[in-house]
């Protein structure tokens, strides 16, 4: 089967060297364009690396670039890591079509966040799901899903790289199998059942402290690493990261009630507190809590 992979960065990379490790046939690699001043992207460079030829374009919606992908006559495209838009009319070039990953169970958390948006709304469990893309944001038909706890600890970082991108990884190469044997299904997404969110901004990262300590606990570690989740001290943004929940911090809202070696300890708005093992000053990087310099008693936030 002559086969497309198309993706970007750490994740594309991983399909693309586990599909040529067991012998598939990748006739291309499609990858997003290069920006000025930066790396060129790591799919890019492993598929330079086994001789397999690289196309970037700037559009999925010119019809050079359908024809293009038509003359290399491919009979599926694998979707490791998208973030352009790209069409039906790209999509059906395949003898077999195009298949996706991405990381939740859908219907639930279509769009380009959906790894923070569950952790931040407190939720147990995620997942990915492989589809069949169309025009439509993440409303394709299933193909193949699989499901993973989030702990009260996990964070943004930990759901990826130790759940998501590998079981990822390995749901790629079983659904091109399914594919190859005619078995692969099309489940029809119950979008009434689902949710979309938009991008997990720095905006919304500012930390409320009058909410109660779940909430505040749930949205540092549904952003940590990024976009990072941040508060106001002495008028400066500080960076919040390493969460873990305290179920009794005596204090008001916001005020900082102990420092430690465990880090800076701070009371949320219903009698229970978080702990932050690391802080990262405004345009500084990150550092031990308890490094910080943060007085006990230190109200934090706007």
């Amino acid at each position: 089967m002559r086969i497309i992979v198309h993706g970007q960065q750490a994740f594309g990379k991983s399909v693309l060297e586990a599909l040529l490790d067991r012998g598939e046939d990748v006739i291309a690699v499609y990858c997003a364009p290069e920006k000025e001043g930066r790396p060129a992207d790591a799919i890019k460079e492993a598929a330079l690396a086994r001789d397999i030829p690289v196309i970037q374009p700037k559009s999925y919606k010119d019809p050079e670039v359908w024809e293009e992908c038509k003359a290399l006559k491919p009979d599926l495209c694998v979707m490791a890591y998208v973030l352009l838009f790209v069409p039906e009319e790209f999509l059906h070039i395949p003898t077999h079509g195009t298949i996706q990953y991405h990381p939740s169970l859908l219907p639930m958390h279509r769009g380009p966040s959906s790894i923070n948006w569950p952790i931040i709304q407190g939720s147990t469990k995620t997942g990915l799901s492989i589809f069949w893309p169309d025009n439509g944001l993440d409303e394709g038909p299933i193909l193949m899903q699989k499901e993973c706890e989030i702990t009260p600890d996990d964070t943004l970082g930990t759901v990826y790289f130790d759940k998501l991108f590998p079981m990822g990884v390995e749901a790629m190469l079983e659904s091109v199998d399914l594919v190859k044997a005619g078995k692969a299904p099309k489940d029809v997404q119950d979008l009434s059942k689902g949710s979309y969110e938009s991008w997990a901004k720095a905006s919304i990262a500012e930390v409320d402290w009058s909410k109660p300590a779940a909430e505040v606990h749930n949205l540092i570690r549904g952003t940590d690493p990024a976009p990072g989740a941040w508060t106001i001290i002495d008028g400066k943004k500080l960076g919040l990261f390493d969460c873990r929940r305290v179920e009794e911090a005596a204090g008001d809202a916001g005020t900082v009630v102990a420092v430690d070696d465990d880090g800076v300890t701070i009371a949320a708005g219903d009698g229970g507190g978080v702990r932050l093992g690391r802080v990262r000053p405004e345009g500084e990087g990150k550092i031990a809590g308890k490094d910080a310099g943060i007085a006990v008693g230190t109200k934090l936030g706007a």
